[in-house]
């Protein structure tokens, strides 16, 4: 792993532009682990969610191959991948990526546990799936390999029914805003703000990084550039209805030796 890259300046004069400045990024030196748990580490003085989104895209702007974000990963990726986890108090996911990635609950060394302790936070972050109809298998991994018991987060015209279903293995928990027919994305944020849950990892899929973004609530976005071209129909990173323009600012890049890109960008305001 290397360290942020260090800036050489290159101011470039046109006829119609006072000037752009430029900067060439060359590599450091090499990174410990503490230090690039630091990278993301969540501010100590929240008082309301801060919403991380952690996403993988080819080169090309793939957010999946073969279906699957996982296909694109490498061995720094999952290292991240497991940082971020980690450091958050509670990890948000939509369905379809529970599904489809098989995802299990959140693994956390003793050593980490201990981390999290001194930090004020539980031993273990639940996942928090988003789901408009509730239909996920209560015999899944996803409530079957975990240590504490996942939230779901559901619209009011699927609350009781999915109570029905999955109360026994999960907290089921309605947060419809106006439309009950939808999860309203500030309901679901007071939701776990009302919780102290105030550093939160959306880790996609595009519908659910898309919901933050469209509403505005995305705080920071952490990319991961996978070295590789992958065409055809994969979708982006973020699908949404609606088109916002959010500026943000890069707060580091990171590579490795395998030519993965890990970037994080953050509100410019």
């Amino acid at each position: 792993m290397h360290a942020p890259y260090r800036r050489a300046s290159i101011v470039f004069m046109s006829d119609t532009a006072a000037g752009v400045q430029f900067s060439v990024l060359g590599p450091t030196d090499s990174v410990d682990d503490g230090r690039v748990s630091d990278f993301y580490a969540y501010r100590d003085d929240l008082q309301r969610c801060w919403v991380r989104g952690n996403m993988i895209a080819s080169i090309d702007g793939a957010a999946t191959a073969d279906g699957k974000a996982g296909g694109m990963a490498d061995a720094g990726d999952r290292v991240l991948f497991r940082l971020m986890r980690y450091a958050a108090d509670v990890v948000v996911v939509g369905a379809a990526t529970v599904r489809v990635e098989n995802y299990s609950g959140v693994q956390v060394p003793v050593a980490h546990r201990g981390a999290r302790q001194r930090r004020g936070q539980a031993e273990v972050p639940p996942i928090a799936v988003v789901t408009r109809s509730g239909n996920l298998d209560p015999d899944a991994r996803f409530f079957t390999r975990t240590d504490v018991p996942p939230l779901i987060l559901t619209c009011a015209d699927a609350y009781q029914k999915t109570r029905g279903r999955l109360s026994a293995v999960a907290e089921v928990i309605n947060t419809s805003g106006p439309h009950t027919d939808r999860v309203d994305p500030a309901t679901l944020l007071k939701t776990l703000a009302d919780r102290g849950l105030y550093r939160v990892l959306s880790e996609g899929g595009p519908q659910v990084l898309g919901m933050f973004v469209e509403n505005d609530l995305l705080d920071e976005l952490c990319l991961t550039v996978a070295p590789m071209l992958v065409g055809g129909p994969a979708p982006r990173i973020v699908t949404a209805p609606g088109e916002v323009r959010t500026r943000m600012r890069p707060a580091h890049l990171l590579c490795d030796d395998a030519g993965y890109l890990y970037t994080r960008y953050v509100r410019a305001d």
